[in-house]
């Protein structure tokens, strides 16, 4: 998102104030024909009506001031961000093309080579793939280190996989979901689709322990032909249970991470049944 325009700063108090004081003064004016106890009784009154419009004016240009002065520093920081995200992203781009073009580059070379020339030739081009992997690796992690908060002690670590969610139910059992996993076979599925699988599951059974409590729920992982499948069910709040609801913006949030590979997300009811139901549908090619 780019940056709004530069705040101006913009107010009518001043005019205002100069009109009613204009007013006032065509007012003082008639005073002269009006008999003298009177003439110094709207005099005073006059002062007292100007010296009030002059303090308003100062107060609210003063109030303006401060408001414009808050617009513009949000206004500047915005512009900073936004020139400090244009260049990361040239920094991932030139990282990113230049990596994965030596790899890409090197493993067709290796992979067209025969005899034993080929075979030092293809050594050599594994080692220069690896040099260039832990290269872009390094890069990317140091840059992961400057784009984290200040205090933020989350460790670096690698993507959640589908191996993680026996640990991610387990934990959910804790909170008291009594979460059974069934994962069928999927074959081989992208990082991905298998870090977006894992958000799902972790989300939904946090939901489940929030509004349904201990309850039993079913997390079921499937291949739908070029599609994987994710489905947490569970079968409703117990006798006396009190729901806790959060923030709302966790499904919302899931909506545009499944969004982004190109699948839907389905939330609600499950059709007469007791309980709710969490479906992602994410394609991936076999």
């Amino acid at each position: 998102m780019e940056p709004t325009d530069r705040p101006v700063l913009r107010s009518r108090a001043w005019p205002i104030a100069s009109g009613l004081l204009f007013v006032l003064l065509l007012v003082l004016a008639t005073v002269g024909t009006s008999p003298p106890l009177a003439a110094i009784v709207v005099t005073v009154v006059i002062a007292l009506c100007a010296a009030g419009i002059v303090v308003w004016a100062l107060l609210r240009t003063r109030r303006q001031r401060r408001r414009f002065e808050d617009e513009l520093t949000a206004w500047a920081a915005e512009r900073a961000t936004h020139a400090e995200r244009l260049r990361i992203a040239r920094d991932l781009h030139d990282l990113a093309s230049h990596g994965l073009g030596l790899v890409t580059v090197r493993a067709a070379s290796a992979r067209t080579l025969t005899g034993p020339a080929g075979d030092a030739e293809r050594i050599a081009a594994l080692a220069d793939i690896e040099h260039a992997g832990r290269q872009a690796t390094t890069e990317l992690r140091r840059m992961l280190a400057v784009l984290r908060r200040p205090g933020d002690d989350t460790s670096l670590r690698p993507a959640e996989s589908l191996a993680d969610l026996p640990r991610i139910v387990e934990l959910a059992r804790t909170s008291g979901v009594r979460a059974e996993l069934i994962v069928g076979e999927v074959d081989e599925v992208s990082g991905g689709v298998q870090l977006t699988v894992c958000a799902v599951v972790r989300e939904a059974l946090a939901n489940t322990a929030r509004h349904a409590g201990p309850t039993r729920a079913a997390v079921v992982v499937r291949r739908e032909a070029e599609a994987i499948v994710v489905s947490v069910a569970d079968e409703g709040a117990g006798a006396g249970w009190v729901p806790h609801p959060g923030g709302g913006a966790g499904l919302a949030g899931l909506r545009e991470r499944v969004g982004a590979l190109g699948g839907t997300l389905r939330a609600g009811t499950r059709g007469g049944r007791p309980g709710y139901e969490v479906v992602a549908w994410l394609p991936d090619r076999r």
